[in-house]
């Protein structure tokens, strides 16, 4: 049997890609990887907000309920709270570092960038949340692959940009970073640094096979931040960020909501038996 993997078709898609069939071939399998476009691909130039939720999602969500692939590899940060009916989330590979890495001309950290400096990012999580540390930054949005944001960058287009540390890690590019962001000064993103196994609801078979490679600690933390999501009404294009930790048997999930200039910001944080992830998230 061959297992036809969906994803998109960038850098860091296909690094993604490579972690699950790696998992899947250690099982015995062969596979097949399967390059779509999302909508989010075919617009490089519009801002994400104008594209709406799952711009980087309802293609291969849409190429896996027509069984044009077998399964669909994700960056968990990019699904809507709510999973589309007639699929299933099937497995979480580890996490990478999650949290968020600023990328700054001449090494500068987030403290010490000149007032009136110019910030890349397309996330208005990021955005909120840099602006309420420094409101004298220039926040401006951003488009395309990390090789282009980075390109962007050493143009002169911008004075530093904001991504995710897993990215850059996976991309093996983390030597550019010249600060990662405490999450007590940019919580991340649900599910960032996580990649996320998706395939239809009734494939007992292909459920159970990716079980023998679900990392349950991934697992609980972000079925966690997904029901704090859910329960919000929020997709990535909100500034809602929430993170969660297991140990043992306990789940610590912090959360929190800001307004867009980030000058209001609920944060508050819930722990109880990581059996009750969906359960927290909703709570809190």
């Amino acid at each position: 049997m061959t297992v036809r993997v969906g994803t998109r078709g960038s850098a860091l898609a296909l690094a993604q890609t490579a972690l699950v069939t790696a998992a899947l071939e250690g099982l015995g399998l062969r596979t097949e990887v399967v390059t779509i476009r999302t909508q989010g691909d075919r617009n490089p130039h519009h801002p994400t907000l104008a594209l709406g939720i799952g711009a980087f999602v309802k293609d291969l969500e849409s190429a896996l309920l027509d069984g044009h692939i077998d399964l669909a590899v994700h960056s968990a940060k990019d699904m809507p709270g709510a999973v589309s009916e007639g699929l299933a989330l099937a497995a979480f590979l580890p996490r990478e570092d999650p949290r968020d890495a600023l990328i700054a001309r001449g090494n500068t950290g987030l403290r010490e960038l000149a007032p009136g400096a110019i910030i890349g990012t397309d996330s208005p999580r990021r955005r909120a949340f840099l602006l309420a540390a420094r409101p004298d930054l220039v926040v401006q949005g951003i488009r395309g692959n990390v090789d282009t944001r980075l390109h962007k960058l050493g143009a002169g287009d911008v004075d530093a940009l904001v991504l995710a540390m897993a990215g850059l890690t996976r991309l093996d590019l983390q030597y550019h970073v010249t600060e990662p962001l405490d999450v007590s000064l940019m919580l991340p993103a649900v599910g960032q640094g996580a990649v996320a196994v998706q395939v239809r609801g009734d494939d007992e078979r292909m459920r159970e096979r990716l079980a023998l490679v679900d990392h349950a600690p991934t697992r609980v933390a972000v079925v966690a931040e997904r029901a704090f999501l859910a329960a919000l009404g929020g997709g990535c294009q909100r500034p809602i960020a929430a993170l969660g930790t297991s140990e043992d048997d306990r789940l610590i999930l912090e959360g929190a909501v800001l307004d867009a200039g980030g000058t209001r910001v609920i944060r508050d944080a819930i722990e109880g038996p990581a059996s009750q992830a969906a359960d927290l998230g909703e709570q809190l």
